[in-house]
Parts: structure tokens; sequence; C-alpha cells
């Protein structure tokens, strides 16, 4: 809503005869162009504070994690949060043509801030994020995080996961890679490493990972027997070629639903083929198209109950024209909207503790 602001009372002389006096229409920041003000993720209010947070009673809380000291190949994901904040050229009151929505009259999202990240410190930046996200998800608020290497998806899930105790989460995971390997040069907590280290910590049920898009030429035999004897599931690239990705997600969705109690999606922006999506550590031809990813997103979230999202591995530096960073606020979005559509038929999207 825009606001009158008065006639500026301290105008000088030259002020005046240039009309500067003049009363101009004042809108609030939330309507704001884009590049104007702080940039949270579109223009949402800035909530830094868990308590207010929780006094709020927020539906969804944006948290950054910009820490990019796990990464094996290209950095530059500790630059995707800001990046995915400003990608975007809309402001105020969106309404979404597929879901025919408008998510922030439906639901309260804010922007929670980012983790308390300091470079070069890994184990740190570890625990930075998973206090935060921690004490965002305590306030029922549903996290969705921008990061950051995919190292963070060890941290931010263990934190949901442990809240969400007694009942259990799955993961519903988009990516090139599997991050199964069982180190990164010796390194544990590597980009690489995420969703074993969730599984070995007892964070996850391995038979509650469900997989998408896995291609390319990372090592293999030894990691899928391992996947295997964990009971984990997925689908490669070439299935959604054989059958289409309709039918690959709709398996996806039966098997996220197979067991868990609510579902923490993991994006790396690298399941998008990247000549859609350049700007990433670990590009890999020969994948989704930008479009079936976002149609992914809001049939997962229109099915499932939501724990918690993150967006992982833009890295805006091989990215000149920032289509990486708008495919990443894109997949947040249609994950709000998706979830707006669940609030109007009346099902509750906050996270209350059963304790």
């Amino acid at each position: 809503m825009a606001d009158r602001s008065t006639a500026n009372p301290s105008c000088g002389p030259i002020g005046r005869d240039n009309g500067w006096e003049r009363d101009y229409a004042a809108p609030a920041d939330f309507d704001l162009p884009m590049y104007v003000g702080m940039p949270t993720f579109s223009k949402l209010p800035y909530v830094p504070d868990p308590a207010a947070l929780g006094r709020r009673r927020a539906d969804v809380a944006i948290v950054g994690a910009p820490f990019d000291d796990a990464v094996s190949h290209r950095p530059g994901a500790r630059f995707g949060p800001r990046a995915i904040r400003e990608a975007t050229y809309t402001t105020g009151s969106l309404h979404s043509l597929q879901l025919d929505v408008e998510p922030f009259e439906v639901l309260d999202v804010v922007d929670a801030g980012d983790a308390n990240i300091v470079p070069a410190w890994l184990d740190r930046g570890h625990a930075m994020i998973y206090r935060k996200v921690r004490e965002v998800a305590a306030t029922g608020a549903i996290p969705i995080v921008l990061g950051g290497d995919h190292s963070i998806t060890w941290p931010s899930a263990t934190a949901i996961s442990e809240l969400r105790a007694p009942g259990s989460i799955g993961i519903v995971h988009f990516d090139a890679h599997a991050d199964t390997a069982p180190d990164d040069w010796g390194v544990l907590a590597g980009h690489g490493t995420p969703m074993r280290r969730l599984i070995e910590s007892g964070a996850v049920s391995g038979r509650n990972f469900v997989q998408v898009g896995l291609r390319g030429y990372w090592p293999g035999a030894e990691v899928f027997a391992w996947m295997r004897e964990q009971q984990m599931r997925w689908h490669r690239m070439r299935e959604i070629e054989e059958r289409g990705a309709d039918a690959v997600i709709d398996e996806a969705i039966a098997e996220a639903l197979d067991g868990p109690d609510a579902i923490y999606l993991s994006i790396d922006i690298d399941v998008i083929d990247p000549g859609m999506a350049p700007g990433t550590g670990t590009p890999e031809p020969g994948g989704l198209l930008t479009r079936e990813l976002l149609r992914a997103i809001r049939r997962i979230v229109g099915q499932v109950t939501l724990a918690g999202m993150d967006v992982v591995e833009v890295a805006p530096p091989y990215d000149h024209a920032e289509v990486t960073a708008m495919a990443a606020h894109r997949c947040a979005l249609e994950a709000i909207s998706a979830l707006a559509i669940r609030k109007r038929g009346g099902t509750e999207v906050r996270f209350t503790s059963p304790r």
C-alpha cells in the first residue's frame, strides 16, 4: 500500500524552484523496486530475532547460509543467499499464475537473516547454520534455507529432524549428484558427503531418502552399494528421459510418503541443465528443465507436509546474467505458493511440537 508523504518543510529556495518540495507518493518498503532498500527475500519483513519471530508466529522464514568452505571444485556459493534474495523484479503482493494464489496474502513470510558465518572455519560454519535453523524452526515457522554449498544440508536437516522427534522426516533430494561420498579427500563434512552424514548420524533413515536427477560421471560402484545397503531410493536422469518428469515425480512423492511424517526438500541447483543454470560449483550437462523442476516442487509441497527446505550451490560469479539465482529464487517462491494453497484449503503449515 502506498502512503502519502508530506511536503518537505525544510526545502530551500532552489529546491522549491525545482519543485522538490511537492507532495510525492511514498510507497511502503514492501512495494518499492527490488533494487531499493535492504535486500531481503522479495522485500519481505526482516525478522532476525528468534523471540520476535516466535511472537509473530510466521508461517515461513527465509534463512541465509552464506557458506562455501566445503566445496570440492568451484567456490562462490557463499554469495548465493544474497544473489537469490535479489534475483527478482517482483515486489509487493504477488499472484501465482501457476497456482492462482497470492502467497503473501495467505501466508506470513519473513526473512530471518543469515547464520553467523565467518570464512575458513568449516566446523564453526556448520554449527552456526545448525543453531540458526533450529532456533527458527523452534518458533513453528518453516525454514527455507538459501545456500551456500550442499554441505549445509547436514546441519540444517539435522536441526529440523531433532525438533520434529519423535516424528520422522524424509529427504526429497534434487541433484545431479547423490552427495553420499564417504569423504571429500579425507574431509568428512564436504559438499559431496552431507546425505551420508545425515544417515550415519541417525538424523534421517536411508529408507526415507528419495533422490531425483542423478547423472554425470562421478564415482559410482562403491557409493551405490552403500546406498543400497541403506535402502535409499533414487531416480537417475535417464528415467526422466525415458518415462517423463511427471511419472518420476509421482513415484518420488509416493516414496516420500512411505513412512516419514514430514519432508525436508533439498534442491541443488545443478539438477537443472547448466545451459539454464550455469552459476554452480559442479555443473553437469543434461539436466532438468527449469520448468520441470518448478512443477515438481509445486506438486511435492502441495501433497506432503513440508518440514523445511534448502536451495543450494548457487555460485553467482559464474553467471553474468543472474539466471541461476533467479531459478533458485523461483524454487523457493514456488514452494511458498504451494504452502499457501495448503493453508488456504484449511491445512496448518506451521509446526507445533507434540511435546
